[in-house]
């Protein structure tokens, strides 16, 4: 059993066996669920200020503390999940991380600060991304976002 967001839609699968009745009940548990959720990602990702505070702890973690001029949220960007500036120092994520695991946008702003270091996409590039424990298993998880909405994101 699972809820998710698609398209402005709140989407809840559950086994075709539930009687109404259980059917009720797992609908709203569910929904409760994602609604927890999604206002826990809310609470703790919602200024830029809280971004920017996350990528310092971010960079000082794993990559030697290197610090943009600004990290922002922005609503311009529907192909791509983040972009960096390296000649101003500037980091971009796009809102439509907002609802994501934390883990998610953790792994998206080091791989935008490690371009602080590392402008291409080289082997030094992804060395200083794989530093982040996690992100084998954030980009899976950005990879079946794209496959289920049939975007690819840069």
């Amino acid at each position: 059993m699972t809820a998710y967001r698609q398209d402005g839609r709140t989407v809840v699968l559950i086994p075709a066996s539930f009687s109404r009745s259980e059917e009720r009940s797992w609908v709203d548990r569910m929904v409760a669920k994602l609604e927890t959720r999604e206002d826990r990602g809310r609470r703790t990702l919602g200024s830029d200020d809280e971004l920017m505070a996350r990528a310092r702890g971010l960079s000082e973690s794993y990559l030697g503390g290197v610090l943009p001029a600004s990290v922002r949220w922005v609503d311009n960007q529907n192909r791509r999940w983040g972009s960096c500036t390296p000649a101003d120092r500037t980091i971009r994520l796009s809102s439509r991380l907002r609802d994501m695991p934390e883990y998610v946008v953790d792994y998206v702003l080091v791989h935008e600060l490690a371009h602080l270091l590392e402008p291409a996409h080289d082997a030094a590039f992804w060395a200083l991304v794989g530093r982040f424990p996690r992100a084998e298993r954030a980009l899976g998880y950005l990879e079946g976002v794209e496959a289920r909405t049939g975007t690819a994101a840069g």
